[in-house]
């Protein structure tokens, strides 16, 4: 990322774009590769971020979207803050809420933040918006997520169309506080959080959304003309994602690496990564000693939030496992540092004393790829998915995926009956995932035929440079109508 780049005054077009949170997430994903296809599309992008660590932390802004213009919003003091037994939403630059209350951190849920200090956030970052050279140049504002910032970026540049783009968590939230689940005294500004959150939505010219299903609960949650809600899947960066053909040696060097020589799992007593370790003794559940050939891997690429069904998925593979033919360890990829809902998956491992259940910790995006090449399917039985980035990442490599029939993944999996792509199951039925996760492991020759469906499907509708075209159309009809 590159700060406060002048403006090039031989560009007619230029996207101001705004991401509350630092990098973490899918949207930070989305954020970096539509930024990058729409400079290709002649609409260079002001990126303004969040940013949390020093250079090179998987936190920090200018690290995760180098090459891209833009600006960071460092949450560092309030971090620090926080620490000393400050309140992190009072800082100059106050630490972003969450959508998903976490107990010991500094972002906390938005229902527990206070009308003054949403106030104060939405003028810190006005402040900051309206400072940055090139965003001040925009021809339109993008924002990612209902937050302060519509009203911020509103007030930095006023004349100006604005579109939100939503990702699903915010509207989980907004349902949550709907139905009344955080009415228990913990959350004392949550009908505020859910004003707060409409009201943003209201700014927007235009909304963005990721599936049908998220379209449908943008219909029922806000009040904003579902004429101008548009339904755009996120993308995958087909040349970044695509088939490897990769070695066992290969396989089993890059297992050793992150399993053993540079491991970043991280346990619940500990939150530090690198926690959780393992012997070079664990690479032979990754290849047969005996014949040298290649164990079949499940893999889920993740954050441990509570819809993501992580528990679950121990459980399910607990079940599963006696009936695998041949050892099939489950890689457990993910996990933000000192971040989960419920039960630490590793606890319930640790519990049920299922063997072959490995956690990588947190990886890089640009890692994703060979990790993807060193396993064979994606398992995520997440119930209700806003969309479900790493299942399409998934797919384009050449990998299965096991889903639920909820969320985002039921309208690019399986969609063809004739050539399916995948397994999706029952939400919260373990013993489904269970068959699921043994045909997948058993059934070679079928798991081959679904991930080759998958692979031509993804290519046929989810490359980013084709799906950048949409935001742009939507750019130019709001450009005519100011």
């Amino acid at each position: 990322m590159h700060h406060d780049t002048p403006a090039d005054p031989n560009t007619h077009h230029r996207v101001g774009m705004a991401l509350l949170f630092s990098p973490r997430g899918g949207s930070a994903q989305v954020a970096s590769y539509l930024a990058r296809a729409l400079d290709r599309h002649g609409w260079p992008v002001s990126l303004a971020a969040g940013s949390l660590g020093p250079a090179g932390a998987h936190g920090n802004a200018a690290t995760f979207f180098a090459g891209i213009d833009g600006s960071s919003f460092d949450y560092d003091e309030a971090q620090a803050m926080y620490v000393d037994g400050g309140d992190p939403m009072d800082a100059p630059r106050p630490m972003h809420p969450s959508y998903e209350p976490k107990p010991d951190v500094a972002d906390r849920s938005f229902t527990e933040v206070s009308p003054a200090q949403f106030a104060h956030a939405t003028d810190a970052w006005g402040r900051h918006l309206a400072g940055s050279a090139s965003f001040a140049s925009s021809d339109v504002l993008h924002v990612h997520h209902l937050s302060v910032l519509q009203r911020a970026a509103q007030r930095a540049l006023p004349d100006l169309p604005m579109v939100s783009h939503l990702h699903g968590t915010d509207l989980k939230l907004l349902d949550a506080i709907a139905r009344g689940v955080y009415d228990d005294g913990a959350h004392p500004f949550a009908a505020g959080a859910g004003d707060l959150l409409r009201d943003a939505a209201s700014v927007a010219d235009a909304t963005f959304v990721i599936s049908a299903h998220e379209r449908d609960e943008a219909a029922r949650l806000l009040d904003i003309d579902v004429a101008t809600i548009h339904l755009v899947p996120n993308g995958v960066d087909v040349a970044r994602f695509t088939p490897t053909d990769i070695s066992v040696g290969e396989r089993r060097a890059h297992w050793h690496r992150w399993l053993v020589a540079e491991p970043q799992g991280w346990s619940a007593a500990s939150r530090r990564p690198g926690s959780i370790a393992y012997g070079p003794e664990v690479l032979d559940r990754f290849v047969d000693p005996l014949t040298g050939t290649a164990n079949p891997v499940l893999m889920f690429v993740g954050r441990f939030l509570a819809f993501k069904r992580v528990p679950l998925l121990i459980r399910a593979y607990a079940k599963a496992q006696p009936r695998f033919r041949r050892p099939a360890p489950l890689v457990v990829w993910g996990g933000s540092p000192g971040e989960w809902e419920g039960e630490h998956p590793h606890d319930v491992a640790t519990e049920l004393g299922v063997r072959d259940v490995f956690f990588t910790g947190w990886r890089g995006h640009d890692e994703l790829p060979v990790g993807l090449a060193c396993a064979d399917v994606l398992v995520a039985p997440s119930v209700d998915e806003p969309f479900g980035q790493v299942y399409l990442e998934a797919m384009a490599t050449g990998r299965p995926v096991i889903g639920t029939t909820t969320g985002g993944p039921v309208e690019f999996v399986n969609v063809d009956l004739a050539a399916p792509d995948g397994w999706l199951v029952a939400p919260d039925d373990v013993d489904a995932l269970a068959d699921a996760m043994v045909a997948a492991v058993n059934g070679e020759p079928e798991r081959r035929r679904r991930g080759a469906n998958a692979l031509r499907h993804v290519n046929e509708g989810y490359s980013w440079s084709a799906l950048s075209e949409r935001f742009v159309e939507v750019y130019e009809a709001l450009a005519r109508e100011r």
